[in-house]
C-alpha cells in the first residue's frame, strides 16, 4: 500500500490548483468559490459521522481521506497552511484539553 502524507495531500492539492478546471477536480472546486469549498467539507464531514456510527471499517477510511482532502482544498483556498494548523496544535498541547477548551470559551 502507498504510503501518503498529509503533507504530500497538500502540495497535490496546490499542484492540482494550478490546473486546468477541465482535468483538475481540484481546480474546479476552487473556481466554484470559498463557500462552495466549504459546503464540501460539511458535506463530506456529515458522510464520516454517518460512516462512524453505521459503516463498515474501510467506508470509515474511504469518508476519512474525503474530509482530510477537503480540508486542505478549504484551507488551500483561505490561504492556509497545513504548518499553521499543526503550530495551533502544538500550541494547544501547552495544557490539557479540558483547560484548553475551557480558555476558548472564556476567550
Amino acid at each position: 500500500m502507498a504510503s501518503l502524507t498529509l503533507h504530500d495531500l497538500e502540495k497535490r492539492v496546490q499542484e492540482r490548483a494550478k490546473a486546468s478546471a477541465d482535468v483538475s477536480y481540484t481546480r474546479k472546486l476552487i473556481d466554484r468559490g470559498v463557500s462552495h469549498c466549504a459546503k464540501k467539507l460539511g458535506e463530506e464531514a456529515v458522510e464520516a459521522a454517518i460512516a462512524a456510527v453505521g459503516e463498515d471499517r474501510e467506508h470509515m477510511i474511504a469518508e476519512a481521506a474525503d474530509v482530510l482532502y477537503h480540508l486542505l482544498v478549504v484551507l488551500h483556498v483561505r490561504g492556509i497552511s497545513l504548518a499553521e494548523v499543526e503550530g495551533e496544535l502544538g500550541r494547544r498541547t501547552q495544557q490539557s484539553g479540558l483547560d484548553e477548551k475551557a480558555a476558548r470559551k472564556s476567550g
